[in-house]
């Protein structure tokens, strides 16, 4: 039976860091709940670590590669048919409150309505990112440290603003009488920095003890070429002076993401209390995680679980509750699952299209296929791409070694075994499914084709440096500041 479809997409939220995944300290009540009446995903993962390829990716259900929109400059404008276009062409109400970043106001994204959409800064998003060697330094990167601690910014605001409206839209439209259901997608920007939150969630944590990052002493951090380049380019731990400063960047986050968690609640209660809990399916993801100091590291940007993973939970009519599923997802699966929860035919709208419907693989389907995370964009000079084969991650770098992890005797990925001789035939498994996927020269040099071109079309290099860094996109209304 045809349901309607709320998704809650939240920015940059480490999947490990909620209640229902283990986390010992970090309170998301609202998330938690809506993992025990529905399936948790264990093992999800964004088509990009960074926000603008991933929501680009998640609109249109196909993976990096395919669709071109590879960095945060070069933002989906669309172009491609989404979702959210087959949807609303065949009757549908399909609406959109918060952060999209999607490249201008006023283009057809798909959407029957945009509410205070947040898009990339006039239709350019973060040009340093077009820079592909020689990296530059990014200024915008002491605002992590800078801006962490207990109060509101411009990003809590906006996110009040958006759970108010997802309240009053749900209360004056959601029960009215139409022919086909409706979809509504809430998009928070928490718990993406600056983190600045709130002081009743910010205090819960700062006045605890929290443990620090792991691998974040100087001589614990992974070394490898690739991180070695987004440490200097994105040099956010050059400003954490002290483990204090750490300390108020972690309550900084997790109180973010608990208010973000109180969010969530609200949206689930008005449900509730309208009677439409059972008749409207609710996902929730984030579109990428943060590295959070662990190796030394923050922001996003690397393949690391706490990074390419993303949390993924389904609940409603169209999932069975209380499931934990650890076969590999991916946000590409965001595109069957929610026309076909709506009532629609994914067949009739698919066009080479890799995903497959989140309801079937929660009720036991395993699709013959391999996941992909890939990233193209700031503060790497390589292209990177990672998938999963059984419990093995592999890690591939067109111009640097290899990673390998096995995720399941090494959680938390502390043993490269790349260069264990015994891995030998898997490495050589593992690099035969990528490139049965895609060339990874070939897409490589497609990416940074496309970025020389977009370097050029806004004066190149030393125009872009001299524009200075966001550090992030400012909310709607609010002036950029470029460092």
């Amino acid at each position: 039976m045809p349901n309607n479809v709320i998704v809650i997409m939240s920015d940059e939220h480490n999947p490990k860091v909620m209640g229902c995944s283990g986390h010992a300290i970090v309170s998301t009540p609202h998330l938690d709940a809506l993992a025990a009446r529905g399936t948790r995903f264990t093992s999800a993962y964004t088509t990009s670590p960074v926000c603008v390829p991933a929501r680009a990716a998640f609109a249109v259900g196909k993976y990096i590669h395919q669709i071109g929109f590879w960095d945060n400059a070069d933002a989906y404008d669309g172009s491609v048919p989404s979702w959210h276009h087959g949807l609303r062409e065949r009757g549908h109400r399909v609406v959109s409150i918060g952060k999209l970043h999607f490249n201008l106001t006023g283009e057809d994204h798909g959407f029957s309505e945009e509410q205070v959409p947040m898009h990339i800064l006039g239709g350019k998003g973060d040009l340093m990112g077009l820079v592909r060697e020689d990296l530059p330094r990014r200024g915008g990167a002491k605002k992590m440290a800078a801006m962490a601690g207990p109060g509101e910014s411009s990003y809590t605001l906006y996110d009040r603003d958006i759970c108010s409206r997802a309240q009053i839209w749900l209360r004056e439209n959601a029960d009215q009488s139409h022919d086909k259901p409706w979809v509504l997608f809430v998009s928070f920007v928490a718990p993406h920095f600056p983190l600045t939150a709130p002081p009743e969630h910010y205090y819960r944590y700062f006045n605890k003890r929290l443990p620090m990052p792991k691998l974040y002493a100087p001589q614990e951090r992974t070394q490898h070429p690739y991180l070695d380049d987004y440490r200097k380019s994105f040099c956010y731990d050059d400003y954490f002076e002290s483990t204090e400063d750490v300390h108020r960047a972690l309550s900084g986050y997790f109180g973010l993401v608990s208010f973000m968690d109180e969010h969530v609640g609200k949206i689930v209660r008005v449900l509730d209390e309208m009677g439409l809990t059972d008749s409207t399916d609710v996902i929730y993801t984030s579109d990428h995680g943060d590295n959070l100091g662990a190796r030394g590291l923050w922001g996003k940007s690397t393949m690391y679980e706490e990074i390419a993973g993303v949390p993924m939970i389904c609940a409603g009519p169209s999932f069975p509750s209380g499931q934990v599923v650890a076969t590999p997802v991916s946000h590409v699966d965001a595109f069957p699952t929610i026309v076909e929860a709506a009532g629609e035919s994914f067949a009739a709208m698919s066009d080479d299209h890799p995903g497959h419907s989140l309801a079937d693989i929660a009720r036991g389907a395993t699709p013959e296929r391999t996941v992909l995370s890939e990233y193209h964009g700031m503060g790497s000079s390589t292209a990177a791409f990672m998938i999963r084969v059984g419990t093995y991650k592999y890690v591939h770098y067109v111009k640097y070694p290899p990673q390998l992890f096995d995720l399941a005797r090494d959680p938390d990925e502390l043993n490269d075994l790349s260069r264990d001789p015994a891995m030998v035939g898997v490495l050589a498994e593992c690099r035969s499914k990528l490139e049965a996927l895609l060339d990874p020269v070939d897409v490589d040099q497609r990416a940074k084709a496309r970025q020389a071109e977009l370097l050029e079309r806004h004066g190149g290099r030393e125009a872009v440096l001299a524009r200075g860094d966001l550090g992030f996109t400012p909310a709607p209304g609010v002036a950029a500041d470029f460092q």
